[in-house]
């Protein structure tokens, strides 16, 4: 039999809430289901939702692994009114009424979007003096914490006296308090500006934490960044007990000035360098790897121009092959290493062939997490089914909105046990081959981002 249960989410990335569960779910092998449509935007908004588990064991994990949870509680009831809430309360005594004998308790009264005066704070607690509770009131360590959650409508940016409104909540919810999220404590953990190594493209500590908990990073699992710049993904995945394996195609980003490779000792601050496999410098379209399914998951923020471009190996404008014998090998004066030149790398076409790359590196049941920015008018969900192949299905697509374009985080599960060809990274093999000559929203997405999103601004207005 399914239990109830009320979890409160921070008030941030409200379309990640859904795939983190899912995520942290299926790492411990157990189902989440939905009270409410998991799918309908309104739902997922809201800071409280009432899933239902196996056990209070399976809640517990989700709130010690899921980076958006701030608490858990065993749910009773909710109402409009606190009339309704209690006639709900009471018809659910067989709940709580095995606490009211003889527990150490205590009433916790709050709100979301409000605060609560004291005095009618205890008017609340006095309210659920049917239950009857004998057990001794310990505010500092009780053996039961009932927690009232009063919900009310975001008046943020408006000024107005501090108890306005006191009382008008859209909805009350009350339940008895599990686990708070210790999660959440690993965002200041992995704050980049107390981070040893750093750089402008390094990604912020709470989204490098969901990207490692879609990948479902646990103790023995390998995870690779084909991007890995400045190692933001590293430090989150191997602290969730993975092995991470990362490359680029610039070493400087990794190695840093220091003697020490800036990676390693990000890691060696977190306590993690035992579990960063190796770091090596090339170009992912001329890999050394010989063999696939070596990873359990594959993670990467692949660069598109804002800080820092795609790059691959090759000239812009290739010399045209000439008769006749090769160049003379002519040693550089400064005697400084060969730097080989390098291209741009268009972003659709990059995303298509980490798809196929993903395909063959992957184990199956494998994951590739990544984030496709796009521009906000001109996305369309085939944007990214356009990417997927044969053997490879979309387990969550989540958006981190920032106005005129966002940034997708995309999870595509391998479902194939079939071996697969190295991708050949041909730039031809960028268009789809399920919907022909559908241009994506992400492709050239640079040179959009630039020009602010003007062309895509006429071209709305022309359709209207």
């Amino acid at each position: 039999m399914l239990t109830q249960y009320l979890f409160v989410f921070a008030q941030v990335h409200e379309e990640f809430r859904v795939p983190e569960l899912l995520s942290v779910a299926e790492l411990y092998g157990f189902e989440i289901k939905f009270s409410e449509d998991p799918k309908d935007p309104k739902a997922t908004a809201r800071p409280f939702m009432v899933l239902e588990l196996q056990n209070e064991e399976h809640a517990r994990l989700l709130a010690r692994r899921c980076i958006l949870i701030r608490s858990v509680c065993e749910f009773y009831a909710r109402g409009r009114t606190y009339d309704e809430l209690h006639l709900r309360n009471r018809s659910c005594t067989q709940q709580w009424e095995k606490y009211a004998t003889n527990t150490s308790f205590k009433f916790l009264v709050t709100a979301f979007n409000h605060t609560i005066p004291q005095w009618r704070q205890k008017d609340v607690v006095e309210s659920f003096d049917y239950m009857d509770w004998q057990g001794k009131i310990d505010m500092k360590n009780p053996e039961v914490t009932l927690v009232c959650y009063e919900e009310y409508r975001d008046k943020h940016g408006t000024t107005r006296p501090k108890d306005e409104g006191d009382g008008e909540f859209e909805e009350v919810w009350f339940g008895r308090l599990i686990e708070t999220g210790s999660a959440r404590n690993l965002v200041k953990k992995f704050d980049v500006k107390k981070r040893v190594y750093y750089g402008n493209t390094s990604m912020e500590a709470e989204i490098s934490l969901l990207m490692a908990n879609q990948t479902l990073a646990a103790p023995g699992r390998l995870i690779y960044d084909p991007f890995v710049g400045t190692g933001s993904m590293a430090y989150t995945a191997a602290h969730f007990g993975a092995f991470f394996f990362g490359s680029d195609i610039d070493g400087r980003q990794m190695r840093g000035k220091a003697k020490q490779p800036g990676i390693v000792r990000a890691a060696t601050q977190y306590g993690v360098a035992s579990r960063i496999m190796d770091l090596c410098t090339f170009d992912v379209t001329q890999n050394p790897w010989r063999c696939g399914e070596l990873f359990d998951a594959i993670v990467t923020d692949p660069p598109y121009g804002v800080r820092a471009g795609a790059k691959r190996l090759g000239r812009r404008n290739p010399k045209l092959a000439t008769d006749g014998p090769p160049p003379i090998h002519v040693p550089r004066p400064d005697d400084q290493p060969y730097i080989p030149p390098t291209r741009p790398y268009e972003l659709s076409e990059l995303a298509r062939d980490l798809v196929l790359l993903a395909r063959y590196m992957l184990k199956p049941r494998g994951r590739l997490v990544f984030f496709l920015p796009t521009v906000t008018e001109e996305y369309k969900e085939v944007d990214v089914e356009a990417m997927l192949c044969e053997g490879m299905e979309l387990v969550a697509n989540s958006l981190q909105d920032f106005g005129s374009w966002g940034r997708r985080l995309i999870t595509i599960r391998k479902t194939t046990t079939e071996r697969y060809s190295p991708p050949s990274f041909d730039p031809a093999h960028a268009v789809t081959e399920h919907v022909e000559a559908h241009i994506p929203a992400h492709k050239d997405f640079r040179e959009k981002y630039f020009q602010g999103f003007k062309k895509s601004d006429q071209d709305s207005s022309t359709e209207r």
